[in-house]
């Protein structure tokens, strides 16, 4: 089982590198300011780092090994990511002034982005920490 330590490690890599790629692509897509998109991305980033500690803990007890399947993988990163969506959809609505329809499919455009960083960055993570705790190499 992974740390609390870890797993805060875990989350603010994953949010920043997330942050930095999705915040440039967000405002050129959408056509808003990179101040309107950046503010909006690090509101979502707090909800997704609080969100990330919650469902990744769970799914460590459920699934408590650092070799996981690829539908393992899958599973990890939909599930964090379907929840984060269901979460957020609302605000997201409100804050770039869209109906529910329209924020539905951003994030989901959002959401599929990040199902594959996700699944990446999560098995490169863990191959990180399996060197480390097995002393380098």
């Amino acid at each position: 089982m992974r740390s609390w330590r870890e797993r805060v490690v875990h989350t603010l890599l994953f949010e920043a590198g997330g942050l930095v790629m999705v915040t440039p692509l967000a405002s050129w897509l959408t056509g808003h300011g990179m101040d309107e998109m950046g503010a909006l991305a690090v509101g979502l980033a707090t909800a997704a780092m609080a969100w990330n500690l919650v469902w990744n803990r769970g799914f460590d007890a459920l699934v408590p090994t650092r070799r996981r399947s690829v539908g393992q993988r899958f599973t990890q990163a939909f599930g964090f990511e379907l929840g984060l969506l269901v979460m957020t959809l609302p605000v997201v609505a409100w804050w770039m002034g869209i109906s529910l329809e329209e924020a539905f499919w951003l994030d989901l455009g959002f959401m599929l982005f990040f199902l594959v960083y996700a699944m990446l960055f999560n098995t490169l993570f863990d191959r990180a920490m399996r060197r480390r705790l097995a002393g380098g190499d």
